[in-house]
């Protein structure tokens, strides 16, 4: 960054080529030598969707979560995708992470702004995910999912008008395995899935909610896989999304989003970004999915 021009080849080599926790310890050692703040300087020199990647890459996962949010909520209208991708899919650690970096950024609670920002059964499922409080055990109790695959068709399919309540307890509290379990149960009394359950008894926000619990209990990598598409797929790519998917999921499971993404779409992730991006942002982006 020094001088006339910037080395954006050097900017994607050491940044993308590290983890998240060794981009903070670059900047804490930038700061250092040079007495200046990294992300401030990246911030000046670069710009569009590059630098947007970039700051994303050097913010400490916690407060870009926060960040996410937050600026789902501010503004006109609320961007529920963003609520569903992360709240939906973030263990109890993950969430209680978040929160304390939201409050620790704006000075309110993350479950104070999700109350204000959304409304009716898409609220509730919100704050019932924000206390971050799902039983996390292994433990699969077969009566137990039997007793739960019935109340959640009693609930649903069996009655006129939903008890969205029960599919609010149950599809939050529970531990993966035993949903897993549930599910499988629910098939076998009906003999179609949770899933088409959930889409032809709910609508709007809360269907999709529900049914992101739904796809990242049977099978997460997938969940992300269709987001990634989504991003990309219709006219013009969605860089926001695109870009917080690859940033998060790249220490996580980006390899096997990318092998079920390959599968499902019939085209490599790396074939969809190289056709739909360009630059140094989409030289960034095939770095940080090598």
């Amino acid at each position: 960054m020094k001088g006339f021009g910037t080395d954006e080849k050097a900017i994607i080599n050491v940044l993308a080529n590290r983890s998240n926790l060794q981009r903070q310890e670059i900047a804490v050692q930038f700061k250092t030598l040079y007495g200046k703040d990294m992300i401030k300087d990246l911030k000046s020199e670069l710009s569009g969707n590059f630098e947007n990647l970039v700051i994303a890459m050097v913010t400490p996962l916690p407060q870009y979560y926060a960040k996410e949010l937050r600026e789902a909520m501010s503004g006109i209208g609320t961007d529920e995708c963003v609520l569903i991708e992360v709240m939906c899919t973030m263990s109890n650690h993950e969430i209680h992470v978040i929160r304390q970096a939201y409050e620790a950024m704006y000075g309110k609670s993350l479950e104070d702004d999700l109350r204000e920002d959304t409304s009716g059964n898409f609220k509730r499922l919100m704050i019932s995910l924000c206390c971050g409080n799902r039983n996390e055990s292994f433990d699969v109790d077969q009566a137990g999912a039997m007793e739960d695959a019935r109340k959640l068709l009693q609930a649903g399919e069996l009655r006129f008008g939903t008890d969205e309540s029960t599919f609010n307890a149950i599809l939050v509290s529970r531990n993966i395995p035993q949903l897993k379990q549930i599910f499988m149960e629910y098939h076998n009394i009906t003999g179609h899935s949770i899933q088409e359950a959930i889409e032809n008894e709910f609508t709007g926000d809360i269907k999709k909610g529900l049914l992101a619990i739904v796809k990242c209990v049977n099978n997460r990598a997938a969940f992300f896989a269709e987001q990634l598409y989504k991003s990309m797929k219709g006219m013009g790519t969605d860089d926001r999304r695109l870009i917080r998917l690859i940033v998060t999921r790249s220490e996580i499971d980006l390899g096997e989003i990318k092998q079920v993404f390959a599968a499902q779409y019939g085209k490599s992730l790396e074939e969809y970004i190289s056709s739909e991006c360009s630059g140094h942002y989409k030289k960034c982006l095939l770095a940080l999915i090598a």
